[in-house]
Formats: structure tokens, C-alpha cells, sequence
């Protein structure tokens, strides 16, 4: 007779796990929403740590998932909050906190996050689904009253861009915006096995603690002077605003509005005329363009074909014929008030946005307000 074969002593165990496994097969992780879920406790117990949550706080989780980091919280937090998208998730999260001591200090809101009116919480604790990192970033910065600290995980390129410093590669609109209104550390990296499913990319933990009392400043104008500044970072200032036309329109229409506003009267008309007085404008500005744009590459990025380009282009408008255009009274006074910001009262004007601090920004924002130059 053949031999029954012997069953394992942890063919049991084995059977279980099975079955747990596919219990959660259900749950395939949709990746397009960001679902990776954090699986390892140790990382979970560190963010719960770098909170330093207390027993009255009421924490706010952003994509709990399966409620890994959301087990971590109840241990430390009076309540927590979860926000969730997925209702599967909402579901599973839920029920695994169901008839235990933790689900009356659960609360549940199925939801966008992005456009779900958040209630009061403390603390903040999200690992971030990478594709609302931005806005959810500044939507905490934006909330009243502000959270004491929020711990967020990103992707780490761009939590490395949230606390870059001038001079950084990173260094970015981004960069000077987030550490207006907060103060950002790094706390620690996360590698990609730490999730199921990894993701493609590494990430990070950042410490957020908004600024309180907030700074007071104008966040359109303050906001608009660094789209202008950063549309090209490497740039000089005085190449950004003053030869960069378009944006000297735009500055143009602002400074009527905000002369028509304060019934201060404007002087119109063109200045001069085209063979005596008109500014000679399209030589100089066309070979600022080229030239910043030259400086603007990085040689480990771009192509040789592409440099080649660009360095025969800034040639050209060297030797080309310049062009005369007339530029009404109007421009020229708003031209004359930049100039006059940039050169003679900030002395700026030959600084790259990219090794420009805060207070440079804030001493630029304060000077052309002054001259009644606005961004919004």
C-alpha cells in the first residue's frame, strides 16, 4: 500500500495564513489614487513618535487604508479622524477597529480630501497620495486654526523641494512658498519595500509646523511676485521683470487698475518718437531672453545638439538689426518704478531667483507695493 503521507505540524498556520491572504486579495491597491500602503510597524511607530501626540489631541489621517498607521494613533491620540476615498478601505478600516475600545474614538469620512470641509484636529498624520501632495500641503497651511504640527509623507523629490534652501538644486517656488507659512524639517527616508505594493519612487517624512501668529501678507501678490521671479530661476531679476515684455504688460495693466482704484491720474501717450526718443527694445531684450536661457541649462541634462542651438541663436541676436518700438509714457513710468526697485533700493537686480531668501522676496514685495506695483 502506498504511504499516506504525514501532514506538516504547521499546516494549520499555513491554512490560515491562506485564507487571510485571500481575504485581502480582494483589495487590489488601486495605484492611480496613491494606495500603497505603509506595512512595516517600525516606520508606523516612528511617525506616530515624531508627532508627539498627547492624550486631548485630535489627530487628522489622510488615506488610513487598511489602518496600519491609523492602530499607531488610537494607542497615543483622544480621537482620530480618517479620511478616506476608497469605500472599500473605508469599509476595512472601520471594521477592524469594530467592537474594540478604539472604534468610539474613530470617526470615519468617506470622502476627497481636497474638497471635504475638514473638522477641527490637532495634529495632522498622512502618508500622502503623491498626486495631491501640492495642494493638500497648502490646504493644512491654510487652515484655521492651524494644526500644532502635521507629519506627512511624500514623495521624496518633492518633500526634498519643500525644505531646500537657496542655492539648492531644488530650490523652487515651492520651496519659498511652504517655508513662508511654516517651518519644515526632514525627519526620514522610507524606502519603497516598506509599502505593498512598492511604489516607483523612494520617499521621505517632513515635519510641518505652521507659523502662528501667520505672516501678513497678501498671498495673491506675494504668490504672483514669485511666479515672475521663478518662471526661470537662473535668471537675473532685472531679466525676469524688466526684459521679459510680457510681463512689463501685465505690470502695466496692474499699475492702471491700481492708479484708476486710488483716482490717481495717469498720463498716457507715447513717448518720444520712432526715429528720436523711442527705447531701443528688441535687440536687448531678445539677447537677455536667449542669454538667460543659455544660463539656464544644466549640462548634465541637456544635449549637445541642444546647447549648439541655443548658443547659435544667442549669436544671431547679437548680430541682428535691432528693432524700434514705441512705448507709451505709462510703460516707461512703470519700467522706470521696477528699475528703480530692482537697482536702487533692494539692489537685486543682478541676483538669480535661486539665491534669493524670504527676505530678499519680502523686501521686493514691501518696494514695488510701495511704487504702486502689484502682482494681483
Amino acid at each position: 500500500m502506498p504511504k499516506v503521507k504525514p501532514q506538516k505540524r504547521n499546516s494549520a498556520h499555513s491554512d490560515a495564513m491562506a485564507k487571510t491572504k485571500a481575504a485581502h486579495s480582494i483589495f487590489k491597491m488601486n495605484t492611480d489614487i496613491g494606495q500603497h500602503v505603509l506595512k512595516n510597524p517600525g516606520i508606523a511607530e516612528q511617525i506616530v513618535l515624531k508627532a508627539d501626540l498627547k492624550q486631548s489631541d485630535v489627530v487628522l489621517e489622510i488615506g488610513p487604508g487598511t489602518g496600519n498607521l491609523t492602530a499607531k494613533i488610537l494607542e497615543k491620540a483622544k480621537k482620530t479622524i480618517a479620511v478616506e476615498l476608497d469605500p472599500r478601505m473605508a469599509a476595512e478600516v472601520t471594521k477592524r477597529f469594530q467592537g474594540t475600545p478604539a472604534q468610539k474614538r474613530l470617526e470615519v469620512i468617506l470622502g476627497d480630501v481636497m474638497k471635504t470641509e475638514l473638522p477641527y484636529f490637532d495634529v495632522c498624520i498622512s502618508n500622502t497620495p503623491y498626486q495631491i501632495s501640492s495642494p493638500l500641503t497648502f490646504k493644512l497651511l491654510a487652515t484655521l486654526p492651524a494644526p500644532r504640527t502635521c507629519i506627512l509623507m511624500f514623495q521624496r523629490e518633492f518633500a526634498l523641494r519643500l525644505f531646500a534652501k537657496p542655492g539648492d538644486k531644488l530650490y523652487s517656488r515651492l520651496s519659498v512658498n511652504a517655508q513662508m507659512w511654516a517651518k519644515i524639517d526632514h525627519i526620514m527616508k522610507v524606502g519603497k519595500n516598506n509599502f505593498k505594493p512598492p511604489p516607483l519612487v523612494e520617499s521621505s517624512v517632513i515635519r510641518m509646523v505652521p507659523k502662528v501668529p501667520r505672516p501678513q501678507i497678501n498671498y495673491e501678490e506675494w504668490d504672483g511676485l514669485l511666479r515672475i521671479a521663478f518662471v526661470r530661476k537662473n535668471k537675473t531679476l532685472r531679466a525676469s521683470f524688466i526684459g521679459t515684455p510680457t510681463i512689463m504688460n501685465i505690470l502695466e495693466s496692474n499699475y492702471r487698475t491700481w492708479c484708476a482704484q486710488n483716482d490717481i491720474p495717469v498720463e498716457d501717450g507715447p513717448v518720444g518718437d520712432a526715429d528720436g526718443d523711442a527705447m531701443d527694445m528688441g535687440q536687448e531684450e531678445a539677447t537677455e531672453e536667449v542669454a538667460d536661457e543659455f544660463m539656464d541649462m544644466d549640462d548634465d541634462d541637456v544635449p549637445d545638439f541642444f546647447k549648439e542651438e541655443t548658443n547659435s541663436r544667442l549669436q544671431q541676436a547679437l548680430l541682428s538689426k535691432p528693432s524700434r518700438k514705441r512705448r507709451g509714457k505709462v510703460a516707461e513710468l512703470v519700467r522706470e518704478k521696477v528699475r528703480s526697485v530692482l537697482e536702487d533700493e533692494t539692489g537685486l537686480a543682478d541676483r538669480r531667483a535661486r539665491m534669493c531668501d524670504e527676505n530678499d522676496f519680502l523686501k521686493l514685495l514691501w518696494a514695488f507695493n510701495q511704487k504702486g506695483i502689484h502682482f494681483s
